[in-house]
């Protein structure tokens, strides 16, 4: 059975005394929230630390943001998972949108950050999606395709999750249409070894949107950028209703 998987990308917002308020704000409101769905904070390597320390022995997961495929080196700026791993880091997003746009990211090193991730025991969430541009022109489907092929060359599918963020929908409030969102998770599913891998949509995802999302069949989670960081509107996407 797939897992539900619920994460907060926070992007490069929060300093640690901020990110402690956040927790404060936001565990009292898992007291019910069901015990089969998996929660990740991505937070800033700042914070990491003291996450880390404040989420020791909750049902919270801590994840990173990004990852080198090396395990040390001269690359300044990078994290390797060593160093992740002494954190108590579980989950690292790889290939999100803004990396690719702004860094250089490109399927190859996304493809060598996956496989550094998962030979340290972490758990890559795979990002991939298509810009409006290239939706308008129909194109949602190669793109998509290519990115997986890519990104997933010689990857251990049994420990794996996938995001399917539209880069026109990130952070622009023009949310992928749920049915729409489905389908085209439903072509990624069809392109995996594993059909149990997670699936996660993101864009845009909403405490008045959330349960809609989650009411389709393909979809098995949420990766969630502003609404993450507002710790009653995270905790409502947490707890969506079915």
């Amino acid at each position: 059975m797939r897992k539900k998987v619920i994460a907060g990308n926070w992007k490069m917002y929060k300093t640690q005394i901020e990110a402690s308020e956040f927790l404060q704000g936001f565990m009292p409101h898992l007291e019910d929230t069901p015990p089969d769905r998996e929660i990740i904070l991505c937070v800033p390597y700042t914070d990491l630390f003291a996450m880390s320390q404040n989420l020791h022995g909750s049902s919270i997961r801590l994840g990173a943001q990004n990852i080198h495929w090396e395990t040390v080196g001269a690359y300044t700026g990078e994290i390797s998972a060593p160093m992740l791993t002494e954190l108590g880091v579980r989950y690292v997003i790889v290939g999100h949108s803004e990396r690719r746009q702004y860094f250089g990211e490109t399927d190859e090193t996304v493809n060598m950050r996956i496989k550094a991730a998962q030979n340290a025991g972490l758990t890559p969430i795979l990002c991939v999606g298509e810009t409006k541009q290239q939706r308008d022109m129909d194109e949602t489907e190669s793109i998509v395709y290519e990115q997986l092929q890519r990104g997933l060359m010689d990857v251990d599918q049994t420990n794996l999750i996938i995001a399917y963020e539209p880069i026109w929908a990130i952070g622009t409030g023009d949310t992928c249409a749920a049915k729409e969102a489905n389908q085209v998770i439903g072509l990624i599913r069809g392109q995996l070894k594993n059909p149990d891998v997670p699936i996660q949509y993101g864009g845009s995802v909403k405490p008045d949107n959330v349960d809609e999302i989650m009411t389709q069949p393909e979809i098995d989670g949420a990766l969630v950028g502003g609404a993450s960081l507002q710790p009653n509107s995270f905790a409502r996407i947490v707890n969506y209703q079915n």
